[in-house]
């Protein structure tokens, strides 16, 4: 592969192996959000912003939000669900991947830095092109983050349980609820230990269809 293929390859959503001890350089953060500006956005305006998030108070209370988030995960049994699946390798996928996100929801206060995308005007009850446009102003953005962090030896995970609470969010944050949307939080944090693989993930003939669903 070429290493713009394993970079796209293995960058991963790292839970367990974010470095809880060692913080993050500006310099390096910085880097990444230019990067991620070049990102296509929807109208070819910029109208995403980030909230580098790296106060230990405001760290632990988004931590918080998100093991609130977490217990409603939990409560609901959505984890549990792929994990009842007749396939044992993927019930056994289901149970590593559970157990590493309630890590995450465990440390979330210690990881350095948070990272909350958000995007200017809300999409609540906006219809599937609204929505699909606003978020498609901001997400790829957010890739183009995670893939400069991990260039860069930083681990990363796209969360969005804290989006259960986002009003209690932007009050911690400072975000005007009204006008402005999160869509995401992000731990960033450097690797413990070398190499991330390629994931798991479902053969190229049950995920694509040719022409029409189904072809």
């Amino acid at each position: 592969m070429t290493d713009a293929d394993t970079l796209l390859a293995t960058t991963r959503a790292v839970r367990r192996r974010l470095d809880l001890t060692r913080p993050v350089e500006r310099r390096l953060l910085e880097e990444c959000i230019a990067l991620a500006q070049q990102a296509p956005s929807g109208g070819n305006r910029q109208g995403w912003s980030f909230v580098v998030v790296t106060d230990r108070d405001r760290r632990a209370a988004l931590a918080e939000l998100y093991r609130r988030g977490w217990e409603r995960y939990v409560t609901e049994g959505i984890f549990e669900r792929p994990a009842r699946a007749a396939d044992p390798g993927a019930r056994a996928r289901q149970r590593r991947i559970t157990a590493s996100a309630r890590y995450l929801a465990d440390h979330l206060h210690e990881v350095p830095v948070l990272v909350v995308p958000c995007i200017t005007g809300r999409t609540d009850g906006g219809d599937v092109v609204v929505q699909a446009s606003q978020f498609g102003s901001v997400l790829p953005a957010v890739w183009s983050f995670m893939l400069a962090a991990r260039a860069r030896g930083l681990g990363t995970a796209w969360t969005t349980i804290h989006l259960f609470h986002e009003r209690e969010a932007a009050g911690v944050l400072g975000i005007p609820f009204d006008e402005v949307m999160q869509a995401a939080l992000i731990p960033v944090a450097h690797l413990v230990g070398e190499g991330l693989r390629p994931g798991h993930r479902r053969p190229l003939e049950d995920v694509v269809h040719w022409d029409r669903w189904g072809g």
